[in-house]
Parts: C-alpha cells; sequence; structure tokens
C-alpha cells in the first residue's frame, strides 16, 4: 500500500509541477503576443517627423518619414541573408532640418560596387530602432578599414558625427540605390514559448503516463 501511495504522490506531483511550468510559459507566450502585436501597430502606423529628441524606450519602432541630403559619410556592416548570401547593411548620413542622423539603407551583396554617393536629395520613411545586437562575442570595430560586425547606434553615432538617431528605411525617393530596404518587422522579435508549452504539457502527459504504468504493475504484483 506505501508503494500504491508513494507512486501516486510521486505521479501527482511530477504531473504538477509540469503543468504549472506549462501554464507559466502559456502566459508569458500571451504577453509576448500582445508585445508583438504592439510593435506590429506602431510599424505600421502613419509616419510622423523625427522627434527632436527620440527615447530609444518609447520611440522604438517609431514610423517616421524626412526629407534631406544623404552625405557620402557611411558604414558598412557585415551580415548575411537568406538565398541572398553575405554582404552588409549600409548604415549612411543623413541631413535632415539642420541635424545629422544615420539611415539604414538596407542590403547590398559583398560583390557588389558601392552605392554610397553624396550629397544626394531623398525623401525616406522607415522606422527608429535601437537594435540590440552587441554581446561578448562580437568583435570591435575596425573603424579605421570600415569593418563593422554589429550594429550600435551610440558607436556608429560617435564614428560617423551625428546624433544617436538610426532610421530604417522603408523607402526612399528617388530609389536609384543598389542595396535593398530590409524594413523593421516583428519577425525579427523572439518568440519561443509555443516550442516550451508543448514541451512541458508533453512531458505531463509522458509523466502521467508513466505514472498509470507504475501503479499497474504495482497493482499486479500486490494482486
Amino acid at each position: 500500500m506505501k508503494r500504491y501511495v508513494f507512486a501516486l504522490v510521486l505521479g501527482l506531483v511530477g504531473c504538477a509541477i509540469l503543468i504549472s511550468l506549462g501554464v507559466w510559459q502559456l502566459q508569458r507566450m500571451n504577453v509576448k503576443l500582445a508585445a508583438i502585436a504592439e510593435i506590429d501597430s506602431r510599424i505600421s502606423s502613419p509616419p510622423v517627423p523625427v522627434p527632436l529628441a527620440p527615447d530609444a524606450k518609447r520611440d522604438k519602432y517609431l514610423a517616421v518619414q524626412a526629407s534631406g541630403l544623404l552625405q557620402d559619410q557611411a558604414l558598412r556592416i557585415y551580415t548575411s541573408r537568406t538565398n541572398e548570401g553575405a554582404g552588409y547593411r549600409i548604415i549612411q548620413v543623413f541631413e535632415t532640418d539642420g541635424r545629422r542622423l544615420m539611415v539604414d539603407r538596407g542590403f547590398l551583396p559583398i560583390e557588389a560596387d558601392s552605392d554610397v554617393t553624396g550629397p544626394v536629395a531623398v525623401d525616406i520613411t522607415g522606422n527608429l530602432h535601437w537594435p540590440d545586437e552587441t554581446s561578448s562575442w562580437t568583435p570591435a570595430p575596425d573603424i579605421a578599414r570600415n569593418r563593422w560586425f554589429a550594429r550600435d547606434v551610440a558607436t556608429m553615432a560617435a564614428a560617423l558625427g551625428t546624433e544617436p538617431v538610426l532610421i530604417i528605411a522603408r523607402t526612399l525617393d528617388p530609389d536609384t540605390f543598389t542595396a535593398r530596404p530590409i524594413p523593421v518587422s516583428s519577425a525579427d522579435v523572439p518568440n519561443n514559448h509555443l516550442e516550451y508549452v508543448i514541451t512541458w504539457f508533453s512531458l505531463a502527459l509522458v509523466w502521467a503516463g508513466m505514472t498509470v504504468y507504475l501503479l499497474w504493475r504495482i497493482k499486479r504484483r500486490t494482486a
């Protein structure tokens, strides 16, 4: 009888823990989905002029529009894209209303000739962004050779002599550049919680099955 009770308690406690973990991940998934919906709303909202003092938290993904001059100062951020191979993002100085900002004009294949020229008058629509791409594994930029391996707004702004404001271009008019815009998207926001939900609930089901089997074995032995 003691073995029967122990197995039953062990099974119930194990299932309760695994189910609670699944519910916790389900709650986190719902929070993340709400955050992604908010991001989508901000990305697709009607564009506004670039704020005078953008805030990295308040204005992240804010849709903006501006007219000005692209200057011939630019950084190349090495990257790669699925089905396109290696290349780099072009981060170029953009002067508008007496301000010096940065524009991420998009992806240029590694084999393509540089399309950085200036001054070029353009109308830009896009989104403000402060990418979080650096880690302890990211190589330091080789500023002398203009070789960068991640976008860090503050560091790029210091190198280019601009405000720490980055516009990710969605459209440029006129669009005569080889580099193609990579608009910001909520698809870049990780959301793996559904996988964890399935994992924890599946483990709970397996644990329950093992408990039933163990109770059946105990019952047969004591019959």
